[in-house]
């Protein structure tokens, strides 16, 4: 698994990634089995620090956690607490869905930007060419639906772009209101 652990405007000493790399294997190796990659981000707001780890796994699902706390480890130790919860909960879904793919998910490249908001008050010409604030790159897993709306909570996201394994389509899955899971389906 490869390692990604720095800190913003603070200094990460080797033993710090030496605990980040032993627990997050550990924790990994017990649920998941094959990650791919892990991204640690240490942070200090005044007298706190806060640690922010996401975890790619080779299923194609990405696990996410933060956690805060008044010394470093503890705030690590905060976040893997929350993300080995997250894979427990999960674990039993992880492997019905997983057992049998042999290989990891495909992603396809995407755009992604952001658009500044359009006054009221501008000109028509304004509304249908909006000015683009942003241009990244996104990457659109190839999943089952299941797969998705699993991915799209252990990501604490509200929406999420999918490409359907079954027909190849484009879909969402996206966090309703009410607090059901709503899924976009283009025929």
């Amino acid at each position: 698994m490869r390692y990604q652990i720095s800190g913003k405007q603070i200094d990460i000493g080797e033993a710090l990634q030496t605990h980040v790399r032993t627990e997050l294997g550990e924790m990994v190796e017990k649920y998941a089995g094959r990650p791919t990659e892990a991204q640690v981000v240490f942070s200090r707001n005044g007298h706190e620090f806060a640690c922010e780890t996401v975890i790619h796994l080779s299923t194609g699902l990405t696990v996410q956690a933060k956690g805060r706390a008044h010394e470093i480890y503890a705030a690590f130790d905060s976040c893997s607490e929350k993300m080995d919860k997250q894979l427990r909960r999960y674990k039993r879904r992880l492997k019905d869905h997983h057992k049998d793919r042999a290989v990891p998910v495909e992603l396809s490249d995407a755009g992604s930007y952001i658009l500044a908001p359009t006054g009221e008050d501008e000109s028509s010409e304004a509304d249908t060419n909006p000015v683009i604030v942003a241009e990244m790159q996104a990457k659109i897993p190839s999943l089952s639906v299941g797969d998705a709306v699993m991915q799209m909570e252990l990501a604490h996201a509200q929406v999420l772009v999918f490409r359907n394994e079954k027909h190849n389509g484009i879909n969402v899955v996206y966090q309703r209101d009410d607090g059901n899971v709503g899924w976009i389906d283009p025929s």
